[in-house]
Order: C-alpha cells, then sequence, then structure tokens
C-alpha cells in the first residue's frame, strides 16, 4: 500500500492535531501544518512534494478556495469543512473529495482509498470558483433603506423589546426580524445555538471559552467581547464549540 505524503491546512490548532494523528494512524506521512491561506500561499511558490493537501475552507484571509485559485499549481486536494453546503458542491465534481467536521477514521480510509486509485485529481481556477458559493447574505436596515449584510460576518444575534439585531462584536444591524425564531428558521445550516433566551450565537465565531459563575461559561467573540450562556444551555453550548473545534 503506497504511503502518502499529505499537507494539514487550518486554522484551528486542535483540528490540525486531530487530522495529523489519523493520518499518521492511517500510514500516510505528514509534511507539514499550516495555520491560514496566506502560509498555504507560500508554501505552495516553493517546491514541494506531497501526494494531498487536506485543505480547510474557512480560515483568516483568503479562504482555502481563494488561495489555491491564484496558485498556479497544487497537488489533489481533499477539502475538510463544518459546511455542508460546500460539502455538496465538492461532491458534484468527480474528481473532488471532501471530509465533514468532526473526522472520523472509517470517513477519511475512503478518502485515502480514492487517493491512492487517483480518483481525486488537481484542480483548475476554474474549478475552483465554481466549487465555492455566493455569500449568504440578509438585509439590515440603513437610514431610509437597507443594504445586504454577509452572514459570515456576524458573530450572534439579539432580541431587543421585539427587533433583531445582527452582531459583529459589540457593532450591531438593526434586521427586519422581530423574533429570534425567524432567524432560526432563514439559516437552518448554519448551526445558530439559543444561549440565552435573547441572545443567539454562531458557534463557529466563538474564539475562547472560561467558565464564569457555578455552571455557566463566557464564550469570547472578539477581543475583550464576551457573552455569557446560560446555565441551562452551558453544556449543550460547550457540546457544539467543541463539535465545530474539532
Amino acid at each position: 500500500m503506497k504511503r502518502l505524503n499529505a499537507l494539514v491546512v487550518d486554522d484551528e490548532p486542535l483540528a490540525r492535531e486531530r487530522l495529523s494523528r489519523l493520518l499518521q494512524e492511517a500510514e500516510c506521512t505528514v509534511v507539514g501544518e499550516l495555520g491560514d491561506g496566506l502560509a498555504l500561499l507560500q508554501w505552495l511558490k516553493q517546491p514541494y512534494e506531497v501526494d494531498v493537501i487536506f485543505l480547510d475552507i474557512q480560515m483568516p484571509g483568503p479562504n482555502g478556495m481563494e488561495v489555491l485559485a491564484e496558485a498556479p499549481a497544487c497537488p489533489p486536494v481533499v477539502f475538510v469543512t463544518a459546511h455542508s453546503t460546500y460539502a455538496v458542491r465538492a461532491f458534484e465534481l468527480a474528481a473532488v473529495d471532501y471530509l465533514l467536521k468532526p473526522v472520523f477514521e472509517d470517513r477519511l480510509a475512503k478518502c485515502l482509498q480514492r487517493l491512492r486509485h487517483h480518483l481525486i485529481r488537481p484542480l483548475s481556477p476554474i474549478e475552483l470558483k465554481t466549487l465555492l458559493p455566493p455569500p449568504v447574505r440578509f438585509p439590515i436596515r440603513v437610514g431610509e433603506g437597507e443594504i445586504f449584510m454577509e452572514l459570515e460576518l456576524i458573530t450572534h444575534f439579539e432580541l431587543e423589546k421585539e427587533r433583531v439585531w445582527a452582531c459583529r462584536g459589540l457593532n450591531r444591524y438593526l434586521t427586519r426580524w422581530t423574533t429570534l425564531a425567524e432567524v432560526e428558521q432563514a439559516f437552518p445550516d448554519d448551526g445558530l445555538l439559543r444561549i440565552q433566551r435573547h441572545l443567539l450565537l454562531r458557534p463557529r465565531m466563538v474564539k475562547g471559552v472560561r467558565p464564569t459563575t457555578v455552571g455557566r461559561i463566557k464564550v469570547m467573540i472578539a477581543p475583550k467581547v464576551e457573552l455569557i450562556v446560560s446555565r441551562a444551555m452551558t453544556p449543550r453550548a460547550k457540546e457544539c464549540i467543541r463539535i465545530v473545534a474539532v
């Protein structure tokens, strides 16, 4: 059985460590680990000998697909993502494979088998661009009109006096919605989590967690910006944040 040389690119240290460990247990050689798209772009400019790049899509700065679209040449890529939308688009191209987070041994084994049988090939920049879906946007109120905000920029939603505010850290933007249930219905695949009766969190935007009063935690969503999770929702919040991180 051919021993594959793999590069792991993910901005989450725990995710990198987990995937690297699974690859080594599957008799692959991990030649390196990178933490963002810019590091990958620099790496691709140097001579390299790898059989596959395991690439997280959503990372700080340019995302994984944007980096590959700029690279003059690239080995086969397996996308690693928490977003089912990307997975569906990747699966539509027969030459592409993907792993949904958290990655499990049986799914990784099938992926490695495809790689060893050369069923995954490098993609052209044009093919890569077709995989990237348009950003999810929603209207926010500005003066007498509205503009569109990208969901990926939002850390959480807050309900106040029958008005829903979309928040980016401390910045708040008034939306059309009047209940948090309407937000949940609008984005059913985003993994939104109700951490208080008036707060709806996007777990993938959490930067850190620390304990507070007994049975509760605070989640950091931006430098010096924290949200308190209710006692009832703390176990669920810990679980969701762990799943996003691994």
